[in-house]
């Protein structure tokens, strides 16, 4: 039982200190130590430890004889995850047509709508967590854990370009307009229709953030 409830405390401070990385709390440049960190979160420093050895294995902190210094997420990295992204979500999202149960259709529903709703309110973290969501829908719903794992792993590290981008109110429509399309096309269950707009939408959503940065 306390095993477990180490991992749970270790994988924690692991997703909050990813999350401050990626969401820029933590710039680059930030120097880490375990001291510090375990005093910032009220935690002992063996779960830091390991949350800091896994972010070294995701490339976003590496050591220096002071500390670790944060690496973060580079406009080539961005470029690189969309890239990627491209090569693969469209044939996730064709898998999804497929696969997709009418409950998480109307899931998927709901989450459009979400967004739809704090798109009209101008809630850029809000309209981002439900952007998260439709994606995460789908890439769970396409049969495939593989797939599932690697794009959210994606999406999750261009979160602070996403965050910009969602702030742009006419980007944030069309996204929403991108994605009601993909949802019609799940909903017919037309793989090849389904797929050229994911790839559509991604290709939309990199033209939107490497303008940004």
């Amino acid at each position: 039982m306390d095993d477990i409830k180490f991992t749970s405390l270790a994988d924690k401070v692991f997703l909050r200190i990813e999350s401050d990385i990626l969401s820029g709390v933590y710039a680059p440049g930030t120097l880490l130590t375990e001291l510090g960190l375990s005093k910032e979160l009220d935690v002992s420093r063996t779960p830091i430890r390991e949350a800091i050895r896994r972010l070294e294995q995701e490339n976003l902190v590496k050591e220096t004889p002071k500390g670790h210094v944060v690496l973060g997420i580079t406009q080539r990295d961005i470029c690189d995850i969309y890239d990627i992204r491209l090569k693969i979500e469209g044939v996730a999202t064709a898998m999804c047509a497929k696969n997709i149960s009418d409950e998480n259709l109307l899931k998927l529903k709901e989450t459009l709508e979400l967004q739809e709703f704090y798109t009209d309110k101008g809630e850029a973290d809000k309209i981002k967590s439900a952007d998260s969501e439709f994606h995460q829908i789908i890439f769970e719903n396409c049969g495939s854990e593989i797939y599932s794992s690697i794009l959210a792993t994606l999406h999750k590290k261009v979160q602070l370009g996403r965050k910009a981008s969602v702030s742009d109110s006419d980007r944030a429509k069309r996204a929403i307009k991108e994605h009601r399309e993909i949802y019609n096309a799940l909903l017919s269950r037309d793989e090849k229709l389904a797929e050229a707009l994911a790839i559509q939408h991604v290709n939309n959503a990199k033209i939107s953030i490497m303008r940004l940065k």
